[in-house]
């Protein structure tokens, strides 16, 4: 993605004011957990039917990026859908465990633990109760069939209940962990909307598109999209709330045309403070409970870290961008020895497996040999050959000599890019 090109009333001035840097390089893994993990971490979902097109009074684009960055709202609760569609293969079930493994979780892990749990928004359609009243008191809820897991911040507690299993995860709040930045996949609008805009720059256009009304409240309508050719990132909508300037809902379409990759958007919204009793847990009789410290270390280490974030709850008036990346090159926390090339929205992240490419074929065996190939497009070029592992939103290049490209970009950039690195 890419420091903002706003409307014709926006200044230079302002919009360099308003920069917070470019967005930090993805974590990625090869070939299929690669898409589910970036996708969780991108945060994705189809669009809720707004009911009308409120008339309010004009706002220019960066007037409106202001108010986003400027609301202060603590306390709320609602009921959001979150759809996504990345458009990975049918894997018989493999993709879930390979995104809950790449997130933490696994057979010996505890089904209530937050860092495997949350991963599900990754794909699918869902539906998520939240609430929040200020920094010290979250909650959310993802509403399964006949089923419900929630997770619970409390003051220094966090819990994870599942009401499938009857699975309790506890974990405490540390104030390293409140100063780290979350972990945890993108759950609401909020969430969405601030990565799409701190990742913005020069490449981006960013201008209001109308107004809108999202569940039950008046919005205006925030368009984002790239100017570069060669991403697969068409365009970004947020609905930002008309008054308290909080985002209501996301929608992200891919340059391909169909459906939404992500839609995630608020049905019923209050901002009325939720009853105390919301927040409160006490793991119900019989249950299993598995404390972070028993968890083993590959299980949601730091249950809370970052637990208000990690929702979008942090509604610390404004203080979002102030955390954004500072650093065009910051790595975050990917394989060793990962770089960035390209910018804005055309941006690759490139790092070297040490020269262990994809079986296939032969060379895998068998019919694993014939299902890897059937994961991925060959390609070849200067670079040599490779596999292409692709999804409507993000694609990986792994090269026969184990170097990967990952990025928001076409099969053909990333072939483009492995070839200029000859």
């Amino acid at each position: 993605m890419a420091p903002y090109a706003s409307d014709d009333n926006t200044t230079a001035g302002e919009v360099d004011e308003q920069r917070s840097g470019r967005r930090k390089a993805a974590r990625y893994v090869v070939p299929v957990t690669v898409m589910g993990v970036a996708a969780a971490t991108i945060g994705l979902v189809p669009a809720l039917a707004d009911s009308g097109d409120p008339d309010l009074p004009k706002i220019t684009a960066q007037q409106l990026i202001e108010k986003i960055a400027k609301s202060d709202v603590e306390q709320l609760s609602g009921t959001v859908k979150i759809s996504t569609d990345l458009g990975l293969p049918n894997l018989g079930g493999l993709e879930s465990s390979l995104m809950s493994g790449a997130a933490g979780g696994g057979e010996d892990g505890s089904s209530a633990d937050p860092t495997a749990k949350l991963t599900e928004l990754a794909s699918g359609t869902h539906t998520l109760r939240v609430a929040a009243d200020g920094p010290e008191k979250q909650k959310l809820s993802l509403l399964e069939n006949a089923a419900e897991y929630s997770l619970i911040h409390n003051g220094k507690d966090v819990w994870g209940y599942d009401s499938k299993s009857n699975e309790v995860y506890h974990g405490t709040v540390s104030q390293s962990a409140k100063d780290d930045r979350a972990q945890q996949p993108p759950a609401l609008p909020k969430d969405f909307a601030e990565e799409a805009l701190k990742a913005a720059d020069d490449t981006t256009s960013v201008t209001v598109d109308g107004t809108a009304q999202v569940a039950g409240r008046d919005a205006y309508k925030l368009l984002i999209k790239p100017k570069q050719s060669g991403s697969t990132v068409g365009a970004i909508t947020v609905a930002v709330d008309s008054e308290t300037g909080l985002p209501l809902k996301f929608t992200l379409t891919p340059a391909g045309g169909g459906s939404a990759v992500v839609d995630a958007g608020f049905t019923q919204v209050s901002f009325a403070e939720p009853a105390a009793s919301t927040f409160d847990f006490t793991p119900p009789k019989g249950a299993k409970v598995t404390e972070e410290k028993d968890a083993g270390e590959n299980s949601g280490k730091d249950a809370g870290k970052g637990f208000g974030e990690g929702l979008g709850m942090d509604f610390g008036k404004g203080e979002a961008r102030e955390h954004a990346p500072k650093s065009k090159e910051a790595p975050g926390k990917g394989p060793e020895g990962m770089k960035t090339i390209g910018e804005g929205w055309n941006s690759i992240a490139v790092f070297d497996t040490g020269g262990q490419g994809m079986p296939s074929g032969e060379s895998a065996g068998g019919d694993l040999g014939g299902f890897v190939d059937s994961l991925g497009d060959k390609v070849t070029g200067k670079f040599g050959s490779g596999t292409v592992f692709s999804t409507r939103l993000v694609n990986a290049l792994m090269t026969d000599d184990g170097k990967v490209y990952v990025g928001m970009v076409t099969k053909d950039a990333l072939v483009k890019a492995a070839d200029a690195a000859k």
